[in-house]
């Protein structure tokens, strides 16, 4: 019985389709997932509790989910396609404040359409093979997957030689990696140029991770990086808990920025390191459809087998 009544209310991530468009709205209309993650879970109290649980894979339920309402919600025309890691409400989207009801009527058009797609060709492309129950990962299953799956197949120093030459892409210098143990965590530094005049010098930790980083791990790298830079650097394959990043940006301590899984492959995709972009076209109908309505017109183009009446007699 509970299961059935699990089955009509459908998956979980329903019920941030509203708080999703009440955040951008809130924070201007556009903003990065951290952003719209962050206002959700303040404006609505999400305990730490639930913030910190997380799926089989390592990620983080909670922002999963959030990611997941995103996704119907562009297929809705109500946000659109996602500029260098950026969320924004179309004008549809602006305008519109969904219920619980209009939520779960979007999923199910949806959910409709997915397998009515999957009947008709078996060999639907998984992006558009949509699950109906609770989901574990974000949508597409495509490069982004297969990028996390390298990334925990590395061995710690490799991955830290990975990061070194991201660092690099990004616009540091001097990036060495030091490969001691025994050193506070610190894995490496390099130098961040900010202009001629000014650069500062960074550490940075890398942690090849399926867990959340807790805060702990933040507050031993803080004390190792103490005296011995201007800013840190803590990079990971996993996530952070809620206080782990609140420890990050704590006042009056130096902050330290924090690279988990998603953000990681965000900046692979921006670098366009290790990955090779494909150009691919979509037929826009609305271009040919004036040309549709055009009636065929009557040819204005003489017989050429008929002789012209004012060609010259020989």
């Amino acid at each position: 019985m509970t299961r059935s009544k699990k089955s009509n209310e459908g998956p979980q991530f329903i019920r941030w389709f509203g708080p999703v468009l009440d955040a951008l709205r809130a924070i201007g209309g556009s903003g990065s997932p951290d952003e719209v993650v962050d206002h959700i879970a303040a404006k609505l109290n999400i305990s730490d509790e639930q913030l910190n649980e997380t799926l089989p894979s390592g990620e983080l339920r909670f922002r999963n989910q959030v990611q997941w309402a995103r996704y119907y919600l562009k297929l809705e025309g109500l946000l659109g396609a996602s500029q260098r890691g950026v969320w924004n409400l179309t004008d549809k989207g602006q305008v519109t404040y969904l219920t619980c009801d209009d939520s779960k009527d979007i999923f199910t058009k949806w959910a409709r359409y997915f397998q009515a797609e999957k009947r008709k060709n078996k060999n639907t492309p998984d992006s558009i093979e949509e699950p109906i129950a609770e989901v574990t990962g974000l949508p597409p299953k495509n490069y982004r997957e297969h990028l996390h799956e390298i990334f925990h197949s590395l061995s710690p120093e490799a991955f830290e030689r990975l990061s070194q030459r991201l660092l690099r892409e990004s616009g540091f210098r001097q990036v060495s990696v030091t490969g001691r143990s025994g050193d506070g965590g610190i894995d490496g530094f390099g130098f961040l140029q900010i202009n001629p005049l000014v650069s500062f010098r960074v550490l940075f930790q890398c942690k090849r991770y399926k867990k959340a980083v807790e805060p702990k791990h933040i507050r031993d790298f803080r004390g190792a990086m103490t005296g011995r830079a201007d800013k840190g650097i803590f990079i990971t394959t996993g996530t952070f808990t809620a206080e782990a990043r609140r420890e990050g940006t704590r006042d009056g301590a130096p902050p330290i920025e924090m690279i988990d899984g998603e953000k990681l492959v965000d900046m692979f995709e921006e670098l366009e390191l290790g990955l090779t972009p494909i150009k691919t076209y979509e037929v826009d109908n609305d271009f040919f459809s004036e040309f549709r309505s055009v009636s065929k017109p009557q040819s204005d183009i003489p017989d050429l087998m008929d002789k012209p009446d004012n060609e010259d007699e020989q």
